[in-house]
């Protein structure tokens, strides 16, 4: 992403603009474009680290970037400097490489969340059935489990890949418009030939890959619409409410001792407190996820504010606000990818100190987080058995109710274990169901149809199988299943990664 966004990566995708446009033009009969300026356009097309200074001042003499670089490209490409950018405003390279910037950066960030939601969704698989504490206003609430708990997760970041797809599918080219959006200096060039303008606009739109889904936007102002930035935005932007969401339900989780996020052998928590395991990645999460949830103002703004066919005050804001957020989202898919990272085992009895990546659960922690509230959720159960022996419904609601109130009280006034059961086990009123108490009280019991229900939502949803699931399935089962969405895009958007550290970035 950081090449991407790079000053050479920019200059040079101008050159290449500049190219393609010689190279349709000739194409199309155009006089004076020589194969030979064709030939050092296409062996220069990308900048060199002493034409940055040429280009800078120039740009310091003329102030204007666009011009600056028609100028270093034409030095260096001299049988090509009389006919470089020919019959095209500074929007045909800075718009249609902010556009191709913009696709190319979707096509970086949708795999990696694709392969976010694959590593969650084995997580949740992994652990389906393992009951934990829900809680809604903060507080104890009935039984979910951990599986059902990360559905939610994955079932908001698949809301994000859908929109993020979808504003990636809805991108355009600029394509060759003119000044105005008119394309009269074309018409002009080719002598009023009007097939071969629209013919002219195909081509350059074919050579930078905009076709089939991604064809060339038929209006335009002497820009593409900033609407399309605020849309392309808006999409990251839900993406960062989302990456804020599940880092502070991490954070939280953290807190309560249930989860953690990946802990290094020697990181250190505090350079004060040595004990301390703060949840760094999911704060700067956090932290990242409230930013990129904000830039799509500056979009909105930035839309709103043009007038008729142009005005520059959009130029300086959008060079910030565009890579920062791509920068941004790149950043909190980075440390998603990591926090999940193997997150589908659990430690209960491994040193934790051991664990260098992936999500780090305390079954133990989440069982005694359990028995402090289950008791409590138990009550209705024992009513209702209590009434299958015959017993009055409204005499044993008041047996249990004041066994809870002492119970209560013993955990809140003298910090004591919720020893409801305890009580429950030596009040003869409730011998009839003693023999059913384990029973009665086992978690399993509380969490309704959550394994089912993440079972189901990931193989539909997301098209993810375990090992132990793929071997219980018929093959007529397996072949019945339909493939999921992260499935899908992961199999549509295989390209290589190159790691920006083997970049040469000029900056």
């Amino acid at each position: 992403m950081k090449h991407l966004f790079s000053p050479r990566n920019r200059f040079s995708t101008w050159r290449k603009l500049w190219l393609w446009l010689a190279e349709a033009e000739m194409e199309l009969g155009l006089d004076g474009i020589s194969e030979e300026a064709i030939v050092q356009m296409r062996e220069h097309v990308e900048i060199r680290d002493d034409e940055f200074a040429v280009a800078a001042e120039e740009e310091k003499r003329r102030r204007h970037d666009v011009m600056a670089h028609v100028h270093t490209f034409g030095l260096t490409a001299p049988k090509a400097a009389g006919i470089i950018h020919l019959g095209a405003t500074s929007c045909y390279v800075t718009d249609n490489a902010d556009l191709i910037f913009l696709r190319d950066g979707l096509d970086i960030l949708l795999p990696k969340l694709a392969t976010v939601i694959q590593k969650l969704a084995d997580f949740a698989l992994d652990n389906k059935d393992l009951p934990c504490l829900g809680y809604t206003h903060g507080q104890p609430a009935q039984l979910v489990t951990v599986g059902k708990r990360t559905c939610l997760w994955i079932q908001d970041l698949l809301m994000d890949l859908r929109n993020i797809e979808r504003a990636h599918d809805d991108l355009r080219f600029r394509g060759v418009k003119g000044t105005t959006g008119t394309q009269a200096s074309f018409l002009a060039l080719f002598a009023g030939d009007h097939r071969k303008v629209k013919e002219l606009d195909s081509l350059v739109t074919g050579k930078a890959n905009f076709d089939s889904i991604h064809s060339a936007y038929q209006i335009s102002s002497q820009t593409y619409s900033r609407k399309v930035d605020f849309d392309v935005l808006s999409a990251l932007g839900s993406f960062g409410a989302t990456c804020q969401r599940i880092g502070a339900d991490i954070r939280h989780l953290a807190m309560l001792k249930e989860m953690e996020e990946p802990f290094e052998t020697d990181q250190i928590g505090s350079s004060a407190m040595a004990y301390k395991r703060n949840p760094m990645r999911s704060e700067r999460l956090c932290s990242l996820g409230r930013y990129l949830t904000n830039l799509p103002k500056n979009a909105a703004d930035t839309y709103a504010s043009q007038w008729f066919e142009r005005t520059l005050d959009d130029s300086a804001i959008r060079r910030i606000c565009i890579p920062e957020a791509y920068l941004c989202a790149d950043a909190c898919l980075i440390l998603l990818n990591n926090a999940s990272n193997t997150a589908r085992f659990i430690y209960s009895t491994l040193n934790p100190s051991q664990i260098c990546s992936g999500l780090v659960l305390y079954p133990a922690l989440i069982q005694r987080r359990i028995n402090q509230e289950l008791p409590f959720m138990a009550t209705e159960n024992i009513i209702m058995a209590l009434t299958a022996k015959g017993i009055s419904r409204q005499d044993a609601h008041e047996e249990i109710r004041v066994l809870s109130q002492m119970a209560a009280r013993n955990v809140k006034v003298n910090g004591g274990e919720n020893d409801l059961i305890d009580r429950v086990r030596n009040t003869s009123f409730f011998e009839p169901i003693i023999g059913q108490l384990d029973k009665l009280l086992d978690p399993k019991t509380f969490i309704g149809r959550a394994p089912e229900q993440v079972a189901e939502f990931i193989l539909g949803e997301v098209g993810s199988l375990s090992e132990k699931e793929i071997v219980d399935m018929t093959e007529k089962e397996l072949a019945q299943l339909k493939k999921g969405e992260v499935e899908l895009a992961l199999q549509k958007y295989l390209y290589l990664i190159t790691d920006a550290k083997t970049e040469n970035l000029q900056v």
